[in-house]
């Protein structure tokens, strides 16, 4: 007796009792699961070994400079800053501001020329806050409540606190929207596939009780440990799919093997049971290995270091982890109780069991007459599709992935318009002098960096202890520093203690470009060059952080730790296939199965996302690059993903393989009878991934497209032309494994067919 025959037998004998602890679960899990988007947060992009954060962390701890900081623009189309009514408006709007929650200062425009616009139509005030990043968004109802009413002024919140602070109002609204447009059509699609609504309602029921709890515990993770907002909806999304796969397969299997169980056996009570039995051994088993493939997946973005990638794969893990849970436990409960009941209120007529000689079987052996002329074309399709992945540009997410009717777009929008992209995002420059930063020797050290960096025709302003004034020469800054009583001037004193302490100097570098310009990129690489033009004189050490320093440390580290991850995942999703199916062979060729089909989304996200193609049929502004963690949770999940479907099919196919022998017949009865299953269940997924592409959020809609352009290739192309194809071409050595290896392994034992051949 197997281990999926015992899970059948508990199930059966205490079928209202399974079904009595899921309802007590779910009464529970309701509460919490609607509290879940007030636990997540956005960002997750930062670590604290990154040069940027390290540079941060030193100005913070030795300067007292502020973790985070926003911006509130002001803006009037009929006064100019500067006149008596512009600034007597913008003294309302901004009279309470200081005093708000988590408010520790107020940089205002009158004490800066810098922060108004050319035309004068707009100024901007930097808020400075007490929260760490990832948490600033929490200061925004206590600013906007702050803000005052100011006559003929626009008045807009920009900078990262309202940019996650939007990402997360934004991404809730995006999950309620997919799941208005997901349901309904993947309802649909149930009934089609199974022409009765019983039949459809029952994964519809299983998967939505796998979602709900899954999302409950997530809550209660995230209380725990930090959790990106980006898990709300892929969590939704990855639990509706699997849930739903899940129960799909299996209740496929239970109606094949109740129409194939008669006799004085098969009748009433006893030939349920019976089928359910069967079912649990055989598609049970199918479902628990494909799940474990897709955990396998999501733990690989576990090894990442940053929140957003961690998180997903707890929140993912924990997903599928019900997923399977309810397909293997609430599912046979309810079908021990629906019994016969099954197809009951058909809208059509569907046939239970799988002809020989269906079209499934059919195409699979019109594809092993000809296996080349198919495998040549096929294979040269995708690879087209995914050679635009050859130029893809990563880097951090902004502003620029929210819809443009968004508070904190507008502003940011308003703000970029009359400043330029690269004046809100700086580079911020830590330096370490040998000795007082102050002493004369240091002081011309600093001079003659700060000449040499404000040559570079990327760099356009230089803000510093020694660029106060293009005026002031460098004998006079050591001299006016040298002096005991330190500089009179109260101006210089505020400088100095914004940006000196002790052996530290802060230079803040401005360009021309926003932190995601390959320019601006560019130019922090040149500043971390140690062998470089723009590299320090001697005596100087220097940190790089801000604005695109940020976003080539995230970049980088990301595709540093991807390698670790991606190997991860092949090798033990290699085990796991190898032990499922006991071929050295077939794992392989499922893994390159795989490559192809994500390859080809990918090239497709950059056509679309990067390049800007069919952007105005789907609503967005192109980005000109792909933000970076998508591509990994992409390959993560897909991978997983893509591999339920082959698990699906291959575990078919042996069935067949070790009932004949055949290979031929194993392949063209194994697409016969999960072919109809497998692309079902990528409908559902594709219905319901395809739904995230009207999400406003551009991050969110390109992850939603990705699953749905990946699935659907993997679904039709690759299981039903590329497989075959591949098959035949092996032969027999699909099922190779090396009499000493077979002995090694432990055998895991084969399920049995039952009735169902």
């Amino acid at each position: 007796m197997t281990a999926f025959d015992r899970i059948a037998d508990v199930v059966a004998g205490h079928r209202w009792v399974v079904i009595g602890a899921w309802i007590a679960i779910l009464i529970v899990a309701v509460p919490l699961a609607t509290r879940v988007p007030g636990e997540l947060r956005a960002g997750g992009f930062t670590l604290d070994d990154l040069e940027s954060s390290r540079a941060l962390a030193l100005i913070e701890s030795e300067l007292g400079a502020s973790p985070s900081a926003l911006v509130i623009v002001l803006s009037s189309d009929s006064m100019l800053a500067g006149s008596p009514a512009f600034e007597e408006a913008a003294r309302v709007a901004m009279l309470d501001v200081a005093s708000a929650p988590h408010v520790t200062g107020v940089a205002s425009h009158v004490l800066s020329p810098r922060q108004v616009s050319s035309d004068g139509r707009t100024v901007y005030d930097i808020v400075f806050l007490d929260l760490h990043p990832d948490v600033s968004p929490d200061a925004l109802p206590g600013i906007e409540a702050a803000l005052g009413e100011a006559s003929g002024l626009e008045v807009g919140i920009a900078g990262g606190p309202a940019f996650y602070g939007d990402v997360q109002a934004v991404s809730e609204r995006d999950l309620q929207r997919s799941e208005l447009i997901s349901l309904p059509l993947a309802s649909l699609a149930l009934l089609l596939v199974f022409g009765s609504l019983v039949a459809a309602a029952v994964p519809l029921v299983v998967g939505g009780a796998a979602v709900i709890v899954a999302l409950a515990v997530i809550g209660v993770l995230a209380g725990l440990t930090p959790m990106s907002i980006f898990v709300l909806n892929l969590a939704t999304l990855l639990g509706l799919g699997l849930g739903v796969d899940y129960s799909l397969l299996m209740t496929s299997r239970f109606r094949e093997e109740l129409a194939n169980r008669d006799g004085p056996d098969g009748d009433g009570p006893d030939r349920v049971a019976q089928a359910v039995r069967a079912t649990v051994a055989t598609a049970g088993r199918a479902v628990f290995f494909s799940g474990l493939t897709v955990l396998l997946g999501l733990l690989g973005l576990v090894l990442f270091e940053f929140m957003i990638l961690r998180s997903v794969g707890i929140a993912g893990a924990v997903v599928v982890l019900f997923a399977v849970s309810a397909a293997l436990t609430l599912l046979p409960a309810i079908l021990l109780v629906v019994g016969e009941r099954i197809d009951a209120l058909a809208v059509r007529r569907v046939r239970a069991t799988p002809d020989d000689r269906g079209p499934w079987a059919r195409l699979a052996r019109r594809v092993m007459n000809r296996p080349v002329a198919v495998l040549v074309p096929t294979l040269a399709f995708l690879l087209v599709l995914g050679t635009p992945f050859l130029h893809i540009r990563l880097n951090a997410p902004d502003a620029t992935i929210l819809p443009p009717t968004v508070p904190s777009k507008i502003a940011y929008d308003r703000l970029i318009g009359a400043f330029g992209e690269g004046a809100i995002a700086p580079l911020t420059l830590a330096i370490r002098t040998d000795g007082p930063v102050l002493a004369p020797d240091n002081v011309a050290r600093l001079y003659e960096y700060s000449r040499r960096l404000d040559a570079d025709d990327r760099i356009s302003r230089i803000d510093g202890p020694v660029d106060l004034d293009p005026r002031i020469r460098l004998a006079q800054y050591q001299l006016m520093y040298a002096s005991p009583s330190g500089p009179p001037d109260r101006f210089v004193q505020a400088a100095l203690a914004a940006t000196t302490r002790a052996d530290l100097a802060v230079f803040t570098v401005f360009t021309p470009y926003g932190p995601n310009r390959q320019e601006a990129r560019d130019l922090v690489t040149d500043l971390r060059d140690a062998a470089g033009r723009l590299a320090p004189p001697a005596g100087l050490t220097v940190l790089v952080g801000g604005g695109a320093a940020s976003v080539v440390d995230v970049v980088d580290r990301i595709s540093a730790d991807f390698p670790r991850s991606g190997l991860f995942i092949i090798v033990t999703t290699y085990l796991v296939l190898f032990l499922l199916l006991r071929s050295v062979i077939l794992p392989a060729k499922a893994l390159l199965m795989n490559a192809l089909s994500i390859a080809a989304s990918f090239g497709a996200l950059v056509w679309i996302f990067q390049d800007g193609n069919l952007s105005a049929i789907l609503g967005f502004a192109p980005l000109g690059f792909v933000e970076t963690t998508l591509p990994v949770i992409l390959f993560c999940v897909l991978f997983g993903l893509s591999m339920d479907y082959e698990v699906f099919l291959l575990t078919r196919m042996k069935e067949t393989w070790e009932r004949t022998g055949d290979n031929r017949e194993a392949v063209a009865l194994g697409l016969e009878r999960s072919g109809r299953i497998v692309t079902s269940a990528a409908l559902i997924v594709v219905v319901v991934a395809g739904s995230f592409a009207f999400a406003d959020i551009v991050l969110i809609k390109a992850l939603g497209l990705g699953m749905a352009i990946a699935v659907a290739l993997d679904a039709t192309i690759v299981r039903a032309l590329l497989v075959p194809a591949t098959m035949r071409l092996l032969g027999r050595w699909n099922w190779w494994i090396p009499g000493w290896l077979e002995r090694a392994v432990p055998t895991i034992e084969p399920a049995p067919s039952g009735p169902a051949k």
